[in-house]
């Protein structure tokens, strides 16, 4: 038996206490140590570090014995002191757009996955497409010291984070290139996907073809218009003024631009839509109408498969686009990477119906 004596000072003046534990037992008042874990399994400290880090050379009976110890005495790695050690905080941020839209909930799982991989913990934020909120939360994240970032870009200039990956702190963007500054990024092939989404609507027949796409400022909304025109010129098709439309997603302006291309004398007789929260409100403004107009947009959603006719889709993978920016950033947090680089993920054309019936069907 250890004793350990405490002093404290009640009314009368001061008093001693004699406390009793086994060597196994934890200390009075205090979290359990590697020290305890080690007398209460029967090895040395070098054994229960290498099971709590994960490093091989503890046998299998000898890793069972420091597990139960360890569950026993409700043991937890200090992390605090790895710091220390290390440098490091086995922690990532993620900058999102928007936490709710669909196409980021695989992006982000992807994320956590590789980074739970790595032994790292995520702490994520929404930028609301804010480029001020997004440099508030990128640099709150880094005085936080998180080991790197990956960010989805709101604004356009990115040189407020130039001292940051100075200083050591790893950056990948995704879906949209950085702005100002030389950073790796990781893409999905907007240009390609929405020239072969409007090619589709050609093959089948359409020569008027609206596009409703986000704000001008987002590299993805100009990429995929750059597609649409691009797929217009190859076939000779002029493109109305009246054809085109950039703005916000809310589902008021975007129901205002398809009702607009859909009037006149000559309507348009299909659509391309941008992404998934224009694609959900297209949708709805076609069920109003008596004619079918063909649809198909960017991104797939949810239950798009399940409509009728179901929604053909540009599909993009939002889970390897995630997984492929988090493996980059644990490359450069090992010096193993080379200078910054863009990667293009291809897109996917999924053919449902929306995209297939001909003008007047």
């Amino acid at each position: 038996m250890l004793n350990i004596t405490i002093a404290t000072r009640p009314t009368g003046g001061l008093r001693t206490v004699s406390y009793s534990r086994r060597p196994s037992e934890p200390r009075y008042g205090l979290r359990p140590t590697m020290k305890d874990v080690a007398a209460r399994a029967g090895v040395g400290l070098k054994t229960v570090s290498r099971v709590v880090n994960g490093e091989p050379g503890v046998t299998p009976e000898t890793g069972r014995r420091v597990q139960e110890a360890i569950d026993a005495l409700g043991f937890r790695r200090n992390d605090s002191a790895r710091v220390l050690r290390k440098g490091r905080t086995a922690s990532i941020g993620l900058v999102l757009e928007d936490l709710a839209d669909p196409f980021y909930g695989p992006l982000s799982r992807a994320v956590e996955e590789v980074a739970r991989a790595h032994g790292a913990l995520l702490i994520n934020g929404s930028s609301a497409e804010d480029p001020d909120r997004e440099r508030e939360l990128v640099l709150a994240l880094c005085a936080r010291r998180v080991d790197g970032l990956i960010v989805i870009p709101a604004g356009d200039d990115h040189r407020y984070l130039e001292p940051e990956i100075r200083a050591g702190v790893a950056t990948v963007f995704v879906d949209r290139p950085a702005g100002r500054i030389d950073a790796d990024v990781v893409l999905s092939d907007s240009f390609g996907g929405a020239r072969d989404g409007v090619a589709h609507l050609i093959t089948h027949g359409h020569r008027r073809i609206g596009f409703i796409g986000d704000h001008p400022r987002i590299h993805t909304a100009t990429e995929r218009l750059r597609g649409y025109r691009a797929a217009m010129a190859e076939a000779g098709l002029p493109v109305a003024d009246g054809w085109v439309s950039l703005g916000s997603t809310a589902p008021e302006r975007v129901t205002a631009a398809a009702t607009a291309m859909l009037a006149g004398p000559e309507p348009v007789t299909a659509l391309f839509a941008g992404n998934n929260r224009v694609t959900v409100t297209v949708v709805r403004v076609l069920a109003a109408l008596t004619h079918p107009v063909a649809l198909v947009g960017f991104d797939d959603f949810e239950l798009a498969d399940l409509l009728r006719p179901g929604v053909t889709v540009v599909a993009q993978d939002a889970a390897a686009l995630g997984r492929v920016a988090t493996d980059r950033l644990f490359q450069r947090l090992t010096g193993a990477a080379p200078p910054p680089t863009r990667t293009e993920l291809p897109t996917r054309l999924i053919p449902r119906g929306s995209g297939e019936s001909p003008p007047g069907a």
